[in-house]
């Protein structure tokens, strides 16, 4: 094996994913992450067809079973609270995931799980972040935000949506184009304490509004509550807002939100007193390619599909699979003299793009365009005919729907087998010994 000297920018999913494989390959792999330390936050995620078989190939599904969310479904309720549909979720291990996935979980539990799973082979740095990097030669030297500089063969970006590894890559100079896409919306999150009542259950509730206004709430503990608002009503509001003025964005959806029904007015009063708030822009990443001399990108910041299509986190696993897989399948090969092939990321980067592209490109497919939901006005009547539309799905047991959000909706591609990985999958012997600690 040509071993490789490599830098992740982002210690993400995308990021230790890709970090767990080219380390088990014996590649020299280096994590820096802008955060002081592990980034443990975040609200609930899910994994979904190729991206469960990854989990799998990883020898990570135990450890993730471990810690899974123990949500049991998803309903839909009027502004009384009373239940319009429900929808289970398939516990079975069979058939197509329904909209709650068998694999839920906490977007900080996999990371955790990602990185113990790495941290004796990886050398993780945390609170620093990359200021500039220049290929020189076979490297590409890097200056980092502590003023240290490091060289590399392989520089990887997987430093999420607003990519500073892509807006460096693609260069600064005015024509510059940045391949973030934003849809016009914003999505609060945030969690609040809640105690679980008596015969409550693990269920995630979602509540439309008059004027477009979206509310999902989804409890992950007996003590906390996730809570997701969202709506083209808070755009214009917050489009005057400093982006990062926490507590005007807090504001704009209170201010928003407030009057909405259901129980939406009681969220909002433990809205302005949590701590761990977020808002952000909804968009999608479209770049070709995904590479350019020895940088590359992965995850959200070279194909964010948009949490629209709830394919993020497997679409990040999935790519970082494959991106160590063709660096496995490359700078394993020698050259004509029997030498190691300094240039073998170029064939690496270009089989990823072409393997992995059209997996995208159906993921993403129609993300942007205009809907008929554009211009839909959310009185009484038309919400009215959603909930009713839902109970005939549910009860004709149409849960299937959520094969939109299953590897049934990728046609005509299969997830690549790499020997090179094959021989370094973790055995069964390591679930055994995280099930026995359960």
């Amino acid at each position: 094996m040509n071993h490789q000297k490599i830098l992740i920018s982002g210690a993400g999913i995308a990021g230790n994913a890709l970090a767990f494989w080219l380390s088990k390959l014996g590649h020299e792999v280096t994590v820096v992450e802008r955060f002081p330390g592990l980034r443990t936050s975040g609200l609930q995620i899910d994994l979904r067809g190729h991206g469960i078989e990854v989990l799998k190939r990883m020898g990570l599904e135990s450890a993730f079973r471990s810690k899974a969310a123990p949500e049991v479904g998803v309903q839909i309720v009027n502004s009384s609270g009373k239940r319009q549909a429900y929808f289970p979720a398939n516990k079975s291990g069979k058939g197509s995931q329904s909209f709650t996935s068998d694999y839920e979980i906490m977007r900080g539990d996999l990371c955790r799980i990602m990185y113990d799973a790495t941290k004796e082979r990886v050398k993780y740095i945390f609170g620093i972040s990359i200021e500039h990097f220049e290929e020189k030669h076979d490297e590409v030297e890097v200056r980092f935000s502590n003023g240290e500089t490091g060289r590399f063969d392989i520089l990887v970006g997987a430093d999420g949506q607003g990519s500073r590894t892509r807006s460096m890559m693609l260069g600064s100079s005015p024509d510059a184009v940045d391949w973030f896409h934003p849809l016009e919306e914003y999505v609060a999150y945030f969690t609040i304490p809640r105690e679980m009542e008596y015969g409550e259950e693990y269920i995630a509730t979602g509540y439309i509004a008059s004027g477009g206004r979206f509310v999902l709430t989804r409890r992950y503990s007996p003590h906390r509550v996730q809570v997701y608002l969202t709506g083209k009503a808070v755009t214009e509001r917050l489009k005057a807002i400093q982006k990062g003025d926490v507590y005007e964005e807090k504001k704009a959806f209170v201010e928003v939100f407030r009057g909405a029904g259901w129980v939406v007015d009681e969220l909002l009063e433990s809205l302005m007193e949590t701590d761990d708030f977020y808002c952000e822009t909804q968009g999608f990443v479209k770049l070709d390619p995904w590479y350019k001399g020895r940088v590359v990108l992965l995850g959200d910041a070279a194909y964010c599909p948009s949490a629209s299509t709830g394919m993020g986190t497997s679409s990040a696993i999935v790519g970082a699979y494959i991106l160590a897989g063709e660096i496995g399948t490359h700078c394993a090969a020698v050259d004509h003299q029997g030498e190691p092939s300094k240039d073998c990321h170029v064939a690496a980067f270009k089989a990823y793009d072409e393997k992995f592209r059209p997996f995208m490109n159906q993921i993403q497919k129609g993300v942007g365009d205009p809907s008929v939901f554009d211009n839909i006005q959310w009185g009484p009547f038309t919400i009215g005919a959603v909930h009713w539309v839902a109970w005939l799905a549910s009860c004709l047991r149409i849960d299937r729907l959520g094969r939109l959000f299953s590897d049934n909706q990728i046609k005509g591609w299969d997830l690549p087998e790499y020997e090179s990985l094959k021989s370094h999958t973790e055995t069964s012997r390591d679930d055994k010994v995280v099930e026995g600690e359960r």
